[in-house]
């Protein structure tokens, strides 16, 4: 149900050309804080952003807690974290090592909770890491004690802290956990809705205004002389022979009567047109189509939907050329409700769709030409119309007869006059009556067909949006997939090298756009991508690693993976190139070898909230890209080799407080 069409991969190498497909931002009040909300609001906030995978704001909302007076060992706790969470030693400044320190000896103040216990080993973790030769088997059991929420929170926020044989005992768990979690929640089959573009609201044609004013003005004046005409006829007869004339007027309005009530069946309805009548449907050939980009992709949307919603028994191509009118029709409909500046057909799809399936439908129960179909009028309604009318022509030439009977003048000369003005105006006023008929008609179908398609098109789109929300992962969910992926990333790196935790010095992992993608996120989050590029480096005692991939995140399968392997003095120059109508791109220079051009993400200020700050957004997608730490650890390396890292190591944490000796 989801027709979610997979985006086109293209090759990717270290100069790599992204193309943007799509791109949707989902209305969230989740992320979005007022300036004068209350400490707990702005925790709740900053535990959700942390969750989302943005530890940047979470550490602001925390932090801004803390400050007014909200503080505890659950919140102390969350705030540990965010201020650990994607990042390495390597980046955090002196002032934040300070602020842990300082944290940590605030441990004993907090009443025995869960709470408690998770941020005593969580510093207790930190002070094995600072300490040469500590010995980290007490930790991890008190680690694997605690109760789960807190245990994979520990192990998920303080991943690329965690390092050597104490990264080695934690692997085996975190890797089955991932393992176990990655396809979870029905990853494959809702994925797609993340990048599925929220729906433009249901729209139908309007009826036209009524034209009818100027036929009932001129009507008025036509009735008004066939009744002055009528009765200088009528007054004429009677004088002459009041009787007969009695016979004779019933006779004239008899037939006047069943005149117009079966005149009005006759000619007193629109005729029906075809289905392409009354909008321009633009011919594949038409220069104009290649001006109008929005209704050739509506008219493209309409035979993809039309070829895969038909009825049994038909092939595509058949059922396209049955339905060429109708398609036609429907598509100069759409293409002219929602022509509108920045209005993707991706919008209109579910529209389409249900147009495409409504037709199918009523082909089935045989009611798909119905409402262009012309109702034939029956021959007996014809027949009396014409019978009716020639009564009426004899009464009234026989009331003229008898008005003319005396012969005195001059009332023939009057009768005559009075005849022909009847005639006339009653020819005109019946013209102008059947006008206003149609023309009420008109409007009283076309406004009950506006009120039924609006109906049923906003029923339908709301059965759409309201299947989006129900498929569409949550931010969590999104989060934890990717930093499985990653997870499961890093170990065949790790394997393929024949490496273990103990063997490396640090590492970092950037998450980068894939060379064709969609993307969406959150008001306040970060960019997510259907497709991305993960570059890993692994920091040895011999040099660094460095292993790339494309990743289709909906069914996180892997391509054009590239290894290259070179030491830290090979690594010349790092540079940051910033446009704000293009993006950040990350720019390594090798002794050896050519510049390499990263994308790191892509240009978003054009998709920002008015609420919305374009630099925190920036700064956001940047932090979730793993651009800060793996920048900095680069930019250190070009600068001073392997000597930076070797001068940047963990005991810059120590010392912390552990549990044992508290």
């Amino acid at each position: 149900m989801s027709d979610n069409d997979g985006a086109a991969y293209s090759s990717a190498a270290y100069n790599s050309t992204i193309g943007i497909q799509a791109e949707v931002v989902h209305d969230s009040t989740v992320n979005i804080i007022n300036p004068n909300a209350s400490p707990q609001e702005k925790y709740r906030v900053g535990l959700r952003l942390l969750e989302d995978g943005v530890p940047s704001r979470a550490r602001e909302m925390i932090t801004d807690a803390i400050g007014h007076g909200y503080d505890g060992s659950e919140v102390r706790f969350h705030w540990v974290l965010a201020m650990l969470s994607a990042r390495t030693h390597h980046d955090l400044s002196t002032e934040e090592i300070e602020r842990l320190r300082y944290a940590s000896k605030l441990v004993q103040t907090y009443a025995e909770d869960e709470w408690k216990e998770a941020l005593r080993v969580t510093f207790d973790l930190l002070a094995v890491l600072s300490a040469t030769g500590s010995e980290s088997g007490s930790v991890l059991k008190q680690l694997q004690d605690l109760p789960l929420r807190q245990h994979d929170a520990i192990l998920r926020h303080l991943d690329l802290i965690l390092t050597g044989g104490l990264k080695d005992d934690l692997w085996a768990e975190t890797l089955n956990r991932a393992t176990a979690e990655r396809f979870g929640n029905d990853r494959a089959q809702r994925v797609w809705a993340y990048f599925a573009p929220a729906p433009i609201g249901a729209r139908a044609v309007p009826p036209r205004p009524s034209t009818a004013a100027p036929a009932k003005a001129v009507l008025s004046v036509r009735a008004f002389l066939l009744v002055i005409s009528g009765s200088l006829l009528a007054a004429l007869a009677l004088i002459a022979n009041p009787a007969q004339t009695i016979l004779e007027l019933s006779a004239v309005l008899g037939a006047g009567l069943a005149s117009a009530r079966y005149g009005v069946r006759w000619r007193g309805r629109e005729p029906r047109t075809g289905p392409t009548a009354g909008a321009h449907v633009p011919h594949p050939r038409d220069p104009a189509v290649a001006e109008d980009g929005f209704t050739k992709r509506v008219r493209h949307s309409f035979d993809h939907y039309f070829s895969v919603r038909r009825p049994h028994g038909f092939t595509s191509d058949a059922w396209l050329d049955h339905t060429g009118q109708i398609r036609s029709s429907l598509a100069a409909e759409i293409a002219d409700l929602y022509r509108e500046s920045r209005i993707r057909v991706e919008r209109v799809n579910w529209l389409i769709r249900y147009l495409a399936e409504d037709a199918r439908n009523r082909y089935n129960n045989g009611t798909l030409f119905d409402q262009y179909r012309q109702e034939q009028t029956p021959l007996r309604t014809k027949a009396m119309t014409v019978a009716a009318l020639a009564a009426l022509c004899v009464a009234a030439l026989a009331m003229f007869g008898t008005a003319v009977s005396s012969g005195a003048q001059p009332k023939p000369l009057w009768a005559f006059l009075a005849l022909l003005g009847a005639a006339w105006s009653g020819h005109a006023a019946a013209s102008r009556w059947l006008e206003v008929r149609r023309e009420e008609g008109r409007l009283d179908r076309e406004t009950q067909q506006y009120v039924e398609q609006l109906t049923a098109r906003q029923v339908a789109y709301q059965r759409w949006k309201s299947f989006l929300d129900d498929t569409r992962p949550s931010e969590p969910e999104m989060e934890a997939w990717l930093t499985c992926d990653k997870t499961s990333f890093v170990d065949e790196a790790l394997r393929h090298h024949r490496l273990t935790w103990r063997d490396l010095i640090t590492h970092t992992i950037l998450v980068a756009p894939g060379p064709s993608y969609k993307r969406g996120r959150v008001r306040g989050g970060p960019w997510r991508y259907s497709h991305y590029v993960f570059r890993l480096f692994l920091f040895t005692q011999d040099g660094i690693r460095e292993i790339s991939s494309e990743f289709n995140f909906s069914d996180a399968t892997r391509r054009n993976e590239q290894r290259s392997n070179y030491r830290f003095d090979a690594l010349t120059s790092v540079q940051v190139t910033e446009n704000a109508d293009v993006g950040y791109d990350l720019e390594l220079v090798l002794a050896n070898g050519p510049a390499r051009k990263i994308r790191v993400k892509d240009a978003d200020a054009h998709q920002l909230a008015p609420t919305e700050n374009a630099q925190e957004i920036s700064e956001i997608n940047l932090s979730a890209a793993g651009f800060t730490h793996t920048f900095r650890i680069l930019e250190g390396i070009a600068a001073d080799g392997k000597g930076w890292i070797e001068r940047h190591g963990p005991d810059s944490l120590a010392p912390f407080q552990i549990s044992g000796s508290s």
